[in-house]
């Protein structure tokens, strides 16, 4: 199944568009592509680099509690988010360090400015752990998908909790059409530090199999989608388990799908390596409803992977 994934690399390398993007490193894409992976024959963490299951764990128990505070990430050695809360707070008026301005693009050309910004990036995020009141102002990234998942606002004031009405509409009508939960709230976009990338998922019942479907509108092949991989296949666990169905298919639909210019080695390298078997997933039996689960309560198995392969993030 990983072959999949493989296959998306190689044909971006191949036969995708030299495109400029909005962190101004540069990419190759294509426009609509879709991978499918049959959960029941393993779980699909990738094993041609090492994927770390600990972060995808933390980060999706963060979005199903609704939270949107960098905190609990980070309380969890989670700094898959810090680039983006460190981001707003470099621009707000409370930051009084050395200037930061454009640090995206100049981390990756100017050593000594590369220091300076892991140096004040490293405090905010210590801070952010140990003061409250500072994480409460500064560890916010506006209304993301935890937020979005479990609390959209409507407009007569009061919110709606998509993921616990779609669990449900599993249990009770699970044929329907409408198994749905959506990111992408246009009126909010612009105050969130990173507008969605996986934008909505739709879940499908037959024969006692529980199957999703995610429309990711903007995928980074090398980076992020190993991610969201993994953390859609959880998340379709998590909810078969507490409706009671087994895991059919998690199929991931992509639209601007891409390789940044600085991961092209990475993404090659990758490609030269054979893929292993899929580990197994296990899921305390314990808990019966999706919001009980800690990080304790979901574990892999039997996952040999060949080493990681570091490249840089596009902020």
């Amino acid at each position: 199944m990983e072959q999949a994934y493989l296959d998306l690399g190689r044909k971006i390398l191949e036969e995708g568009h030299l495109k400029t993007d909005r962190t101004g490193t540069g990419t190759r894409s294509i426009f609509g592509y879709q991978m499918r992976f049959n959960l029941a024959e393993g779980f699909p963490l990738l094993t041609t680099k090492r994927v770390p299951f600990g972060l995808i764990k933390s980060e999706l128990l963060w979005f199903l509690n609704g939270d949107t505070n960098i905190r609990y990430l980070l309380q969890h050695n989670n700094h898959i988010w810090d680039e983006w809360a460190f981001e707003r707070y470099v621009k707000s008026d409370d930051y009084k360090g050395p200037d930061m301005t454009d640090f995206g693009h100049r981390v990756l050309e100017d050593e000594e400015f590369k220091v300076a910004y892991e140096k004040e990036q490293k405090e905010f995020c210590d801070r952010i752990v140990t003061d409250e009141a500072f994480a409460n102002k500064h560890g916010e990234l506006g209304n993301i998908y935890g937020a979005q998942w479990r609390h959209w606002e409507t407009k007569n004031g009061g919110f709606i909790d998509q993921i616990q009405n779609v669990i449900e509409m599993i249990k009770t009508t699970p044929d329907s059409r409408r198994l749905l939960v959506s990111a992408w709230n246009p009126e909010d976009v612009p105050s969130m530090a990173l507008p969605p990338c996986h934008t909505m998922f739709q879940f499908y019942v037959n024969e006692g199999k529980l199957s999703c479907q995610l429309y990711q509108r903007s995928a980074d092949v090398f980076l992020g989608v190993p991610f969201n991989i993994a953390s859609y296949a959880l998340l379709t666990h998590l909810i078969a388990h507490e409706t009671g169905l087994e895991v059919g298919d998690f199929v991931h639909t992509l639209g601007d799908a891409h390789l940044y210019t600085n991961h092209f080695e990475q993404m090659k390298e990758q490609l030269s390596r054979e893929a292993r078997t899929f580990p197994t997933l296990k899921l305390n039996a314990e808990k019966k409803s999706v919001f009980d689960f800690d990080m304790e309560d979901i574990t892999i198995e039997e996952y040999n992977p060949h080493p990681a392969i570091k490249a840089p993030i596009a902020v």
